[in-house]
């Protein structure tokens, strides 16, 4: 996940089925057909592995709902549709099976034979088997240091531990690509048992080293893992807590649901009190495999801490299981930072208006830069190839924005190169965004003023003037993906933490140098400060649940404000804020649940009325006297009306139901989504809960993911998923640059009308809607999706080649 796991999955519900979710109906006399969800292709007889749920109900959730459930009675329904399948489905294999948190089993079986499976007794839903992946980036040992981990400060631990709470005894599982249980400063929280791998099915979750012949070597576990709790050179957030290791991805970082829900139930069983899922997908639906696991985690006791997702900074950005209904899901902001403002002058007397800081290591190495001239050398796109041969020790490297290259990349090759410090120019117009943390003082131009003192070339030397200009606080990361969550309309995330350049513990894999640091960033590295926070709220309260846990972290959380607006964020930006640990510790009301969706509102006339309640729990050992109150921004709030229980008296160590009745005159409010604060008041505690409302359809995007399957002589299936179905579907064919990026318009591939919520597939034999028959070559493909006033183009992922 680029300092996050993206989980890139699509889901498909199968022409015959109802988008809703339908299920099967356990005898198999004419019943309706189990749920499909995932993109296959069920014409190819090609193997797959999918996860099959039963209607049977896991131990967790029958338990919470109030039936008895035994493991016999789960292995007796499995076995029962097993035997079916055998008489149904060609060449089917069960790999893992499931019963606690998740009941069912993952399955092997030709793509083709999935509609006889759907049609299987006893079958619930199917999900598909999708491949987790990451990335990372290190900070070599001569630049680390121990001052650079600051983010587990700011959120007040070391506060915390001064209280005496550090998370000792309580266990947190970290479900991700294993750990380096040997490193420093993670072994003292290791005990005897370290946990379990998933990918080699053996009691060692090690991550993959260096020269595994299957893939790269990983190390983002162990740095989730310091970030919760590292106990040595940095200190984690809570660095006595014990830690249990799950590898799910393997070499390379790849690794697959089944082994996510396998490590989920297994946590369970082993007594986790909390668990750290840094994964995620680009789906926002709220019924997943891994959520559905993650809920009943929850219903079991086990805090579920998860990543929201790196997809933002557009709403319903959210991916599952960040969309679980029950787990807590984390944004990333970055800490508090000072901004600088730089002049870049030529030796010829010219100076370049759009000079800008777009990113540097640190306020010494950028200051460094005043009262020098350097010489510049033309290095191109700043691809590794730009700079052979080329001496770059001492001077700017003078850099293009594009090919492809991240921008932290180029910083980081005219770092390997020697430079003092970076020109990025763009190679488009417009503006460039700040990126924190690049390799070497790095300043921006616009392309005018970047082409013109490239056609300068040698001839002249550049020096700069840069000054601190202000300071920032924390603010929301731009790539931490937003909700809310389609379906049920939750806010997501539900709280922030930091997740900008965070420096915590990687393996060597060298046994003589076993300190390893890394930064990355990505809500990835959020969610385990969370966890972490986690770990040290349960060590102060032994007797609470789950959701005290999760109210006490949102109740608490600080409200964070756009410095560009002048505002707060929204709630689908920050959820109920950053967190704050001991402002949840030392906490005497909590509100539950710790933020509010109202749901939809769509009557034309007349007012719609929903009853919903919220919860106030008195933690304090006297009485107290609350007061509630539902405000809306603007003038939404004189159509909306809400009244609460008068009864708002809490005796000592109780808690309270509060019912509340929502009248809302959507004919009177134009449509769209509105939010606001449900306040509960009691002296001077101040407690504002996130609030949501939507009058008529949601305005989440008209196609949210697209792409094709290609089928071999030239004929290719478009997919696309419309979360609310659309009016008008088009397809778009441009010509592919050498590169892989967006050439030439060509014309039109697809027109389609009045198309169902869920997957649609379209058939395409290289052929435009008006006859002309595209030649060999390179295109991209994009869709563009309309219904009412609301509309979206995406992009396809691919290279689409016509042969």
């Amino acid at each position: 996940m680029t300092g996050l796991m993206p989980l890139f999955a699509f889901v498909l519900i199968f022409s015959a089925f109802s988008s809703n979710g339908v299920q099967a109906n356990s005898q198999n006399s004419g019943g309706e057909l189990a749920t499909l969800q995932g993109d296959f292709d069920l014409s190819s007889s090609k193997a797959v592995t999918v996860l099959v749920e039963l209607q049977e109900q896991s131990i967790v959730e029958a338990k919470h709902n109030g039936k008895k459930q035994t493991k016999q009675n789960l292995k007796n329904a499995r076995d029962l549709v097993k035997n079916e399948l055998d008489n149904r489905v060609t060449n089917n294999k069960v790999n893992r099976e499931y019963d606690y948190v998740f009941s069912g089993f993952s399955l092997e079986l030709p793509a083709n034979e999935i509609p006889s499976l759907l049609a299987t007794p006893g079958v619930k839903a199917v999900y598909p088997n999708v491949e987790y992946t990451t990335t990372e980036e290190l900070v070599s040992q001569e630049e680390y240091s121990p001052e650079m981990f600051d983010s587990a400060p700011f959120i007040g631990a070391n506060e915390a531990w001064d209280l005496g709470f550090t998370g000792e005894g309580v266990t947190v599982a970290v479900i991700d690509t294993g750990v380096d249980y040997t490193h420093p400063d993670l072994a003292p929280n290791f005990g005897e048992y370290l946990g379990w791998d998933f990918v080699d099915n053996d009691n060692d979750p090690q991550e993959t080293p260096k020269g595994d012949p299957r893939g790269a070597e990983t190390t983002h576990g162990s740095h989730v893992a310091g970030t919760i709790a590292a106990n040595g050179q940095i200190k984690g957030v809570a660095p006595d807590a014990t830690l249990l290791a799950y590898r799910v991805l393997g070499p390379g970082g790849s690794g697959s649901t089944e082994n996510v829900v396998a490590a989920i139930e297994r946590a369970v069983q082993d007594g986790a009190d909390v668990m750290n899922l840094s994964l995620g997908n680009s789906l926002n639906a709220p019924d997943w495999a891994t959520s559905i696991a993650l809920d009943q985690a929850m219903a079991e006791g086990v805090v579920a801490v998860t990543s929201n997702g790196n997809s933002g900074p557009n709403n319903w950005t959210v991916g599952s299981p960040g969309t679980s209904r029950e787990a807590i899901s984390v944004g990333a902001t970055q800490l508090p930072y000072n901004v600088f403002k730089a002049t870049t002058s030529s030796s010829d007397g010219v100076s370049y208006g759009s000079s800008a800081v777009q990113g540097f290591p640190s306020e010494e190495a950028l200051l460094s830069l005043n009262g020098q001239a350097f010489e510049l050398v033309d290095v191109g796109f700043g691809a590794p190839a730009d700079f052979a041969g080329k001496d770059l020790t001492g001077k700017i490297a003078l850099i293009s924005r594009g090919a492809g290259i991240p921008f932290v990349d180029k910083a980081t090759e005219a770092a390997k190169a020697g430079a003092k410090g970076a020109i990025l120019y763009n190679n488009v117009a417009g503006s460039m965004p700040l990126i924190p943390g690049m390799a070497v003082p790095t300043i921006m131009l616009n392309q005018a003023d970047g082409e013109a003192l490239k056609a300068k070339g040698s001839s002249v030397t550049v020096s700069f003037n840069v000054a601190f200009d202000k300071a920032v606080g924390e603010t929301m990361a731009d790539f931490s993906s937003r909700g809310p969550v389609i379906d049920t309309w939750m806010i997501k995330p539900d709280v922030s933490a930091p997740g900008v350049n965070i420096v915590s513990t990687v393996p060597t894999f060298n046994p003589d140098a076993p300190h390893g640091y890394g930064a990355k960033q990505g809500t990835s590295m959020a969610s385990p400060h969370v966890a972490g926070a986690a770990a040290v709220i349960l060590e102060a309260n032994p007797t609470w649940g789950v959701y005290e846990v999760k109210s006490a972290l949102m109740n608490t959380a600080e409200k964070m404000v756009n410095p560009a607006t002048g505002e707060a964020y929204p709630h689908n930006t920050q959820g109920a804020g950053s967190i704050r640990v001991v402002d949840a510790l030392q906490a005497e009301t909590l509100v539950n649940p710790g933020s509010y969706s109202f749901g939809t509102f769509e009557k034309s006339k007349g007012k719609q009325v929903e009853n919903q309640q919220f919860d106030i729990q008195n933690l304090s050992d006297e009485t107290k006297v609350y007061s509630a109150e539902f405000t809306f921004k603007n003038e939404v709030g004189k159509h909306v009306k809400v009244t609460t229980g008068k009864n708002l008296k809490v005796n000592p160590g109780k808690n309270q139901k509060v019912n509340v009745n929502v009248q809302v005159d959507a004919s009177k409010l134009a449509a769209g989504y509105y939010e606001g604060h449900l306040t509960v008041t009691e002296g001077d505690t101040v407690i504002q809960v996130p609030t949501i409302l939507f009058v008529g359809e949601p305005d989440y995007p008209r196609v949210t993911h697209f792409g094709f399957t290609a089928l071999g002589g030239n004929e290719f299936e478009f997919y696309s998923y419309l979360p609310g179905g659309a009016e008008e579907l088009q397809v778009w064919i441009y010509t592919a640059t050498a590169t892989g990026g967006l050439g030439t318009y060509v014309g039109d591939a697809l027109y389609a009308g009045e198309l169902g919520k869920g997957y649609n597939y379209h058939d395409w034999d290289g052929t435009l809607v008006d006859g002309t028959v595209l030649p060999a070559g390179k295109y991209r493909v994009a869709v563009y999706a309309k219904k009412g006033e609301l509309d979206r183009a995406v992009l396809g992922a691919d290279v689409l080649t016509i042969e």
